[in-house]
């Protein structure tokens, strides 16, 4: 690289930042830190659980978490992918902790939950994918905690069909797998996912029988023609629900944020979106996969 090229990148380095740095007002957010988010923080250290809203730096936690509404994280922290938009821990994961869907259904019985989310990092080391193990912590949940709902958002599990109907059997009332990005930025965004084998998995969801949900990140470097025809594709697979939110670069070794979009292309996407089929659209600049996800539940009518 000459010194030409080496300018070209640091000047490109600190444009990148400022972006990062230069938060419009739509996406600050003041931190509440109340009785119930205490509690909730109290219980998860005390029941050694991970939560995807601490492990994915959530902008909403504050919020959510006043509201009793946690995402629960199984398997473990450490993901056997390197997803480049993700601040989940990257490595060779630990052994398997067989108590720990016993741990989340006690946790939630402590939380209060009356809607419960799940979620998991991705285990490509294991035969199953760590199916087995959602499946008891989706059994153990619903054992203690009568009326509870379940919605999950699993890994794509290499597309095992094993592995799949192992979870789709636990009937849950929402099964979320995320397309995360458009095609074009699959290799640079999450070069070890496939978006046609998301899709795929969309499409097996429905054919088995459930209330089935995706999401995309905005901000990454897509165009607005690419977030409508990932739209067409997903909701062509019957899929019922369709969160759109924006990228936040989590650390400087992330990905950098492209653009910030206004709240208005947010709102169009989400009117395109119920205008093309779906039933139910979250669109919004803080909206992530589990925000405000207990109103997804209205009625089986969804189907």
């Amino acid at each position: 690289m000459n010194s030409t090229d080496k300018m070209k990148t640091s000047i490109d380095d600190v444009a990148n930042q400022k972006i990062q740095d230069r938060k419009p007002e739509w996406l600050k957010v003041q931190m509440r830190i109340g009785e119930n988010y205490s509690d909730l923080k109290r219980i998860v250290q005390k029941s050694n659980l991970h939560t995807v809203c601490q492990e994915a730096l959530c902008p909403n936690i504050y919020e959510c978490w006043e509201r009793r509404s946690a995402t629960l994280m199984i398997l473990g922290d450490v993901c056997t992918r390197s997803c480049r938009f993700c601040s989940v821990k990257t490595g060779s994961p630990t052994m398997i902790d067989s108590d720990e869907p016993l741990r989340i259904a006690e946790a939630v019985r402590k939380m209060g939950l009356k809607y419960c989310v799940i979620t998991s990092v991705t285990r490509d080391d294991l035969p199953d994918g760590g199916a087995s193990i959602w499946a008891e912590t989706i059994h153990q949940i619903r054992r203690m905690n009568q009326g509870c709902s379940v919605e999950v958002l699993i890994p794509d599990f290499n597309e095992d069909d094993e592995a799949l109907q192992t979870v789709f059997e636990t009937q849950p009332e929402i099964m979320g797998h995320n397309v995360e990005t458009v095609p074009r930025l699959y290799r640079t965004v999450r070069p070890q996912a496939d978006y046609q084998r998301s899709l795929t998995i969309l499409k097996k969801s429905v054919k088995f029988g459930l209330i089935t949900k995706s999401a995309l990140m905005v901000g990454l470097g897509e165009s607005t023609n690419e977030v409508l025809e990932v739209m067409k594709y997903v909701v062509e697979t019957g899929c019922h629900i369709f969160s759109v939110g924006q990228y936040l670069q989590p650390t400087k070794a992330h990905l950098p944020v492209d653009r910030f979009v206004h709240p208005d292309e947010f709102q169009m996407y989400r009117d395109e979106g119920l205008k093309i089929g779906f039933k139910w659209v979250e669109s919004a600049p803080l909206v992530r996969s589990s925000y405000h996800t207990d109103k997804h539940v209205v009625s089986k009518s969804l189907n």
